[in-house]
């Protein structure tokens, strides 16, 4: 598999100064920025912004951040990663996305989700106890409206369409529009349904265990009578010279990031040697370019997937040590990927 699409994601993490005090938001937000249009420069095929509605992430638009990441770049597909569609509206998504994809001359695209977190839905007046029914509804008006023809649609969660169009139209007629899913089979199924490509979010354990949900998602289509759509994945890891300069920057901030999430949600804290045990075996792409090419190649090639999003960004991890990952993925880690891929290795 030579034709991989190899590609970086940020949720736009509140990080850290020389000093290690917390940068204020528009810094962090102008840095996403640096780190794209870097990204665009060294030969990454893909970059994506998280949305999120709290106070560790700086990014809550990532189409506006986008917007201005597409005006400094030429080449690179800039997408989402995720919209949290159950708590937006899927025709503003949908025009803001075909703003997007005007500025950038055709390179916008959108990984929809529900998200991992839950803040958006009281901030804009949504029960959780709806989310189900959101989602589902809302990805199905998404879907009619990629067609970018008139739209008619009726459910329960927002106001219906009949022979409605939505602009702007996109140029080429149609944007790239993914569905990002934790692990569900149900959501598998349901993204095959709807005819968009998956998203599979691999942040913890063996890649290997997500095998039976490509293959789940395959068999959905060929039974839908569909044609065969791409299946990416995204993990989490950092690029440094060495393993151990690697591991040894990116462990204090993995640790403060998976400790504050744990603590919300119940869980332990964080071990070294559970940090090291994921970045030997499970989803943390970690370590020197010739050790994260031959952990995405073996990844891409278990898996049997068309993509690869690595997202760079962890907690508090300095702006300046992400600048330097950007640049060794690229320039590094990306081409031996694709030796390594091309034989078969």
């Amino acid at each position: 598999m030579t034709t991989v699409e190899l590609g970086l994601d940020t949720f736009g993490d509140v990080t850290v100064g020389p000093d290690g005090v917390k940068l204020p938001y528009g810094r962090v937000i102008r840095d996403v920025v640096e780190q794209a249009v870097l990204a665009d420069r060294v030969g990454v095929d893909a970059f994506g912004v998280g949305e999120h509605h709290r106070d560790d992430f700086a990014v809550s638009a990532p189409e506006v951040v986008l917007a201005a990441i597409a005006a400094r770049t030429e080449r690179i597909a800039l997408g989402s990663a995720v919209t949290v569609l159950s708590s937006d509206d899927p025709v503003r998504v949908f025009e803001r996305f075909a703003t997007l994809d005007a500025l950038s001359n055709g390179r916008a695209e959108i990984t929809l989700g529900r998200g991992s977190f839950t803040e958006s839905f009281p901030l804009f007046g949504y029960d959780l106890a709806d989310y189900e029914r959101l989602f589902a509804e809302k990805l199905e008006l998404m879907a009619r409206l990629l067609d970018e023809g008139p739209v008619s649609w009726s459910g329960t969660v927002r106001a219906g369409l009949e022979e409605q169009h939505v602009y702007p139209k996109t140029e080429g007629g149609r944007m790239r529009a993914w569905v990002g899913v934790g692990g569900s089979p149900n959501s598998v199924v349901r993204a095959a349904s709807g005819g968009f490509p998956v998203v599979l979010a691999i942040i913890g354990g063996e890649p290997e265990r997500f095998a039976p949900f490509v293959q789940l998602y395959h068999r959905a289509l060929d039974e839908l009578g569909r044609e065969r759509l791409p299946v990416a994945v995204h993990c989490p890891g950092f690029v440094a010279d060495t393993d151990e300069e690697a591991r040894e920057v990116l462990w204090p901030h993995w640790r403060a990031v998976h400790d504050r999430i744990g603590r919300e949600r119940g869980w332990p804290p964080v071990t070294r040697e559970r940090f090291e045990d994921d970045a030997a075996f499970g989803a943390l792409h970690v370590g020197s370019p010739e050790t994260v090419a031959r952990r995405i190649a073996r990844t891409v090639s278990v898996l049997g997937v068309d993509r690869f999003d690595l997202k760079y960004s962890n907690g508090t991890l300095p702006h300046e040590r992400m600048m330097a990952a950007v640049e060794l993925y690229g320039t590094k880690v990306i081409p031996r990927v694709r030796e390594l891929l091309a034989a078969g290795s």
